[in-house]
């Protein structure tokens, strides 16, 4: 692991494969055991790179954290898509290879995406997590977030219940 330069950026359609490959390590690890199997490979395997690559290109609200020559992460975000929740914006996701998890970047990645929503006048922000990822949930609370809302999401058969975080300004 290089770690002598790390950056905070706007992803490119370069990176398309890299994002692609960061998503399928870090959902593989995060959801295992949670989301079923088949359902879980569904999920990975529709974000390859040419859905990164389409994503980047429509101009969704996407950067990456390169720490050396590595794509070690991403975070995807914009407005809030819960309009009952009065919060302006939005992380929709945020991933690390997991060789890059408990180091303190995706601190840096949901810092960053917090500012840029706050330059683009979106104040306040909200996450979702799934309650039974224990990381994801500690992470958010670890980072002031207060729960606001719950619900529910279907994977195949199996019904998980997920939590909202959010942050004022």
């Amino acid at each position: 692991m290089s770690t002598g330069l790390i950056e905070i950026r706007r992803a490119k359609p370069a990176d398309a494969k890299a994002i692609a490959a960061v998503h399928d390590a870090a959902w593989r690890t995060a959801y295992r055991g949670l989301i079923p199997g088949i359902e879980l490979e569904r999920m990975v395997e529709r974000r390859g790179p040419r859905w990164w690559d389409a994503a980047i290109r429509r101009g969704s609200r996407l950067s990456v954290l390169l720490v050396g020559d590595d794509l070690a992460g991403y975070v995807n975000y914009g407005g809030n898509r819960a309009k009952s929740l009065p919060y302006g914006g939005e992380i929709y996701e945020i991933y690390l290879q997991p060789l890059y998890q408990g180091l303190g970047f995706g601190q840096r990645l949901f810092s960053a995406a917090r500012r840029d929503l706050s330059l683009a006048r979106l104040e306040g922000m909200v996450v979702w997590a799934l309650a039974e990822n224990e990381n994801a949930v500690g992470f958010y609370r670890a980072l002031g977030g207060q729960p606001v809302a719950s619900s529910t999401e279907q994977f195949g058969s199996k019904t998980l219940d997920k939590i909202a975080f959010a942050w004022q300004r």
